[in-house]
């Protein structure tokens, strides 16, 4: 809708009607019919009819033609109108008496007819009326329905049609494909927006006439992904090298390159939802691959779609019967004498009662991709609180246990409280409690997470920053940083004992952690040789296979024992 036709409809002003006939008379009497409720334009002739349209297309709102007139006739104006693109979305009502003609003014682009002589102007102004709405509807409906940029159907208009298909035309056969550009945004920063926007919408030309010519539908669903549903064809690549082709001649050294997620054959009995999502999982899975253009929704895929599909149903019932277990993997100080157990962290497992015991490799990404992983960290802290008052109930000392906090916990609004009010509800410490924090999460925020960081030292919790050396933290960085101890990535323990550089890496941490008088922990030791480097260099606590992997709360009750005997 253009601002003069917002205008006109917002403040309730009058329509455009432009009535055009050679006999004054007639011209005249409609004008007294219509001019109450709009402001009307007249016209003598075909000629004269054109030459106002032209000078305002877009405020007439209707017209009001007579067939038979001198100087283009009624029939030569709709052939006219029909070939301009701005006149052609002008409605139409015929004026005759002729009724023979109407199927050939419908044909011609003619909406209805009005009988002469005009006896019922109650009938006149109804149809002038309902005409005018149903093409101002149409026109909204078209501009909610189509992408401004590219041409192509909207996201839900898309789905609808797809719906539609799927219930009419179940016996057809259809790909759901999504198309994305590559690296779009460095496009957009190299040759500037406008380029980009030239170039989305040629692809959208493109994709457009593609699916029109083979009977399907597309959308831009959002930025510079495209989905297409068509019927099913051996080789959709026919796609790309429709873009390749007709992109390379207006695009000179740009590369622009595409990937292809392609659900094949989809399943005709799930939804439209569940087929984008399909063929896009496909399109994600080669989004860092450079020899890849198109991939497939496999049986493979389906498989590990619905194995998580099942995890993330079954959460609430993992945690209502603690199928969740924790395992605690020992830390040995060993500088000194004799090295000794001084703590451990919890880790978790999830004991399935059908699908035995699953990998935290597995459930962890997947829950922190869609949020859940709070839910169970808050499962892992109760229940490590309350292992650290069962030990220490039992043998008199306190045993502390660490515990992993994401950067998506310490920004929770009450994280801060939950914590406290877990381990009072233990009836334990907060220096019992150790929290690790990944380096990357003081990457992002990192002014936010420094302020809960300070407020939870302040309350006597430890933390350790995880993974040091994975991140991307800058020295001056890690120097303002709120810690207790720096947690050495297994990476730098690894080859500690057959690469020069990997033990010299090590002994500029252990000079880091002495400027900042922070302990240094190294996980990961899994040899003899690795730990004699290790305690050469003056690293405090090691956690490894050389002593344990983690182990359940019955075997590991050694550990505690054996600390409790140190003492």
């Amino acid at each position: 809708m253009t601002q003069t036709e917002y205008v006109e409809t917002r403040f309730n002003l009058k329509r455009r009607i432009l009535i055009v006939d050679d006999e004054e008379v007639e011209r005249r009497i409609l004008e007294n019919i219509l001019k109450d409720e709009y402001k009307v334009l007249l016209a003598r002739d075909g000629e004269d009819a054109l030459k106002i349209m032209r000078e305002m297309p877009n405020i007439i709102s209707l017209v009001l033609l007579d067939l038979f007139m001198p100087n283009k006739n009624g029939f030569e104006v709709l052939a006219e109108m029909r070939e301009d693109e701005e006149l052609s979305k002008i409605p139409v009502i015929i004026l005759t008496a002729d009724k023979t003609a109407e199927v050939k003014c419908l044909n011609s682009g003619a909406t209805d007819f009005v009988s002469k002589p005009y006896n019922v102007p109650e009938v006149i102004r109804a149809r002038v009326q309902k005409t005018i709405q149903l093409y101002e509807s149409r026109h909204l409906i078209s501009l909610t329905r189509d992408d401004a940029l590219t041409g192509l159907l909207q996201l839900e208009y898309f789905k609808n049609y797809v719906r539609l298909a799927l219930q009419y035309y179940p016996e057809v056969q259809r790909d759901m494909i999504v198309l994305n550009i590559n690296r779009f945004h460095i496009i957009n920063e190299l040759y500037g927006r406008k380029f980009g926007d030239e170039l989305l919408a040629n692809v959208g030309k493109i994709l457009h006439l593609y699916a029109e010519e083979n009977a399907g539908v597309a959308c831009r669903a959002h930025d510079d992904t495209f989905y297409l549903s068509l019927p099913h064809d051996e080789e959709p690549e026919h796609i790309l090298w429709e873009l390749h082709n007709q992109l390379a001649p207006n695009m000179a050294d740009i590369r622009t390159r595409f990937r292809m997620g392609v659900y094949s054959n989809a399943d005709q009995t799930v939804d439209c939802d569940k087929q984008i999502d399909c063929a896009l999982r496909a399109c994600n899975s080669i989004v860092h691959s450079f020899s890849n253009y198109v991939a497939y929704y496999d049986v493979a895929m389906y498989e590990k779609d619905a194995y998580e599909e099942r995890l993330i149903s079954e959460l609430d019932r993992a945690l209502e019967e603690k199928q969740f277990v924790l395992y605690y993997q020992p830390k040995y100080a060993i500088q000194g004498d004799k090295a000794y157990p001084v703590s451990a962290e919890a880790l978790v497992r999830w004991n399935h009662p059908e699908l035995g015991m699953i990998s935290p490799g597995i459930f962890i990404p997947l829950f922190e991709n869609n949020g859940l992983i709070k839910r169970v960290d808050m499962y892992i802290w109760k229940e490590a609180a309350e292992q650290i008052k069962r030990w220490k109930d039992k043998y008199g000392i306190v045993f502390p246990l660490s515990v992993n906090v994401s950067r998506v916990d310490l920004l929770e609004k009450d994280f801060v409280e939950t914590i406290c009010e877990i381990v009072r509800g233990a009836g334990i410490r907060s220096t019992d409690f150790m929290l690790e924090v990944t380096e990357s999460a003081y990457t992002q925020d990192s002014k936010g997470i420094i302020e809960i960081v300070n407020q939870l030292r302040s309350m006597g919790f430890h933390i350790s920053m995880d993974d040091f050396g994975s991140g991307y933290s800058s020295l001056n960085m890690v120097s303002s940083l709120p810690i207790d101890e720096l947690k050495l990535d297994m990476g730098f323990v690894r080859h500690i004992h057959e690469d020069v550089k990997s033990y010299k890496l090590v002994e500029i941490v252990m000079e880091i952690a002495k400027l900042l008088d922070v302990k240094v922990v190294a996980e990961g030791v899994e040899i003899r040789e690795q730990y004699d480097l290790l305690k050469k260099l003056g690293v405090h606590i090691i956690q490894g296979y050389y002593y344990s992997k983690p182990l359940p709360e019955a075997e590991f009750t050694k550990f505690v024992e054996e600390r409790l005997n140190y003492e």
